[in-house]
């Protein structure tokens, strides 16, 4: 867990407590710094900052394909994906080389957890150099060559820009907490003395540097960028271009709903966080074929908005579609209706990095082998962006012995031994059911998690109507549920039994006597009749998916 987390109890918070382990608060090491630096009387230090200049707009067409971002993503924490050099710590080379088992499965964009230069040097979210790999990740060369790599597969290749704070070891925030004339100094939130009445996530945000004290609700070695400040914009403007002319093909945001306070009680989804990310919407719209994800647990639908990010993680559906597979009849009628309202730009999900979003999906439904398959039908085949956590495909476990966040950030299980991740001593312990649940054992096996994953995101690569197309006849009744996806003139009918009986279903707005060819498992086909209605019987615990045939 991380300082923060350390320093006080989440008991009794209530739902705000839980975003507390947004990403954006991941654990390290890291000081205030210290008041020995106080130059009253001038403007303090004058640090280098090698990621503040100008970057102008470069680069042509992207190479890859229309609609690449409407695939399945991977999101990928570098350090526990696959070491190539023996230390322990997964790299970009160790990533490279798995680059063909990512094609394989059918992935077409990778996200990739914050990759510069970081204090931290595990999680990435304390960034001290924009403009940089750390070093034990490897080097710009080899992020080119990433670039490159994937590009050349069809997959695109997001970063993770941590938009809201920096270390407090960053340059930047160094020369700002030096003195109360740095010129530096608005970059960050400051005060004279701390304010009364702040509790953010249930401690005080505000933390002493003997010039004043600064604004931090992640934690004291975070502070958060003062947005109200110009100089912020063209900071983080100019460093989203370094990384799009490099070939970059955009960004997930971290902690957007943080971006500017306006008081004790208005510090969270503020009317001005949906113009800045406006404004970064616009900036990756100059460049051809980007694209963005933001992260906002509290408000996703107003983030998703096509005036604020455009697209936002679904932290209000994952847990419909986790009771869903538990048979949860209120959670499937939830879940049926989501995209009636839902913007179209929703990312879908079932856990990632923090653990405030849940354990590793094997572990929430205790390796339940049916509902896992379930709940990846579920989000795999709705309409948004659909983001898999690296090893949920294999069906991952929570980390050995570990807990928190770090449970969930352990070394891909490549094998049933570390050796597949690292021929040195791992950073972390394994996943807890290395052993039986590996790439290698799964890999090209019929019946598989892996497989399964395999199908399903095929299925969304050759239907384009479930890839990008719209969300009707939707409909749901106990634990049966159904929709129609619809892209030109291909139409799509998918079916759920989340019981566990066979249920006779009988479906409407068929059309009159279409016929309907069993995509997904093989099916007899289904004719509606004169008055577009049809019966089957849908087996327990299933997905079927139907394409009307012309």
């Amino acid at each position: 867990m991380t300082k923060t987390l350390r320093a006080f109890s989440l008991k009794g918070l209530g739902f705000v407590a839980l975003v507390v382990l947004l990403a954006a608060c991941g654990g390290g090491g890291g000081v205030v710094p210290s008041a020995s630096v106080n130059l009253e009387s001038g403007t303090g230090r004058n640090l280098a900052v090698p990621d503040v200049g100008a970057v102008q707009a470069q680069g042509g067409a992207s190479s890859l394909p229309d609609g690449w971002m409407n695939g399945a993503f991977m999101q990928i924490y570098v350090r526990g994906y696959k070491d190539s050099d023996g230390d322990g710590k997964g790299d970009l080379k160790g990533l490279i080389s798995q680059l063909d088992y990512l094609q394989d499965l059918g992935v077409q964009g990778l996200w990739l957890m914050p990759v510069t230069q970081s204090e931290d040097h595990d999680h990435g979210y304390a960034v001290t150099h924009y403009r940089s790999i750390d070093a034990d990740y490897g080097s710009l060369a080899d992020m080119s060559q990433l670039l490159t790599q994937a590009h050349q597969r069809g997959m695109g290749v997001i970063l993770d820009h941590v938009i809201n704070h920096a270390s407090s070891q960053h340059p930047l925030f160094l020369n700002a907490a030096s003195a109360k004339r740095n010129p530096q100094r608005p970059y960050f939130v400051w005060q004279d003395t701390a304010p009364s009445g702040w509790r953010v996530w249930g401690q005080n945000p505000w933390y002493s540097s003997g010039n004043g004290v600064y604004y931090a609700p992640f934690w004291s070695g975070m502070p958060d960028f003062n947005w109200k400040n110009e100089q912020v914009t063209t900071f983080h403007h100019d460093n989203l271009r370094f990384w799009l002319n490099l070939g970059v093909d955009g960004f997930r945001f971290d902690a957007v709903g943080n971006l500017v306070e306006n008081g004790p009680t208005a510090w969270e989804s503020q009317p001005e966080n949906h113009r800045i990310m406006g404004q970064v919407q616009a900036l990756l719209n100059s460049y051809d074929k980007r694209f963005m994800v933001c992260e906002a647990p509290a408000a996703p639908q107003a983030f998703a908005a096509t005036t604020s990010c455009g697209r936002a993680f679904a932290f209000d559906l994952k847990d419909h579609i986790l009771r869903a597979v538990r048979g949860d009849s209120a959670a499937i009628a939830s879940l049926n209706q989501y995209f009636l309202t839902a913007p179209p730009g929703m990312a879908t999900f079932l856990a990632n990095h923090d653990s405030f979003a849940g354990e590793r999906v094997w572990n929430q439904l205790s390796g339940n082998l049916a509902q896992y398959k379930l709940a990846a039908a579920s989000y795999l085949l709705l309409p948004g962006t659909p983001f898999i956590y690296y090893g949920e495909e294999i069906g991952m476990a929570n980390g050995s012995g570990l807990s928190g966040d770090w449970a969930l950030r352990t070394p891909m299980s490549w094998t049933g031994q570390v050796s597949g991740f690292t021929s040195g001593v791992p950073f972390r312990a394994a996943s807890a059911n290395i052993a039986v649940n590996h790439v290698q054992a799964q890999h090209g096996v019929e019946g598989s998690l892996h497989s399964f994953y395999k199908t399903l995101i095929g299925l969304r690569q050759r239907l384009p109507s479930l890839a990008r197309g719209d969300y009707s006849a939707a409909w749901a009744h106990g634990t049966l549920m159904g929709f129609q996806r619809n892209w030109g003139s291909e139409r799509t009918l998918v079916l759920y039994n989340y019981g566990l009986m066979a249920q006779p279903v009988t479906l409407n707005a068929l059309g009159a006597a279409t016929r309907w060819v069993a995509e997904y498992p093989s099916a007899p086909e289904l004719v509606a009749g004169l008055d577009g209605t049809a019966t089957l019987s849908q087996p327990p615990q299933s997905v079927t998916v139907y394409r009307q045939h012309h």
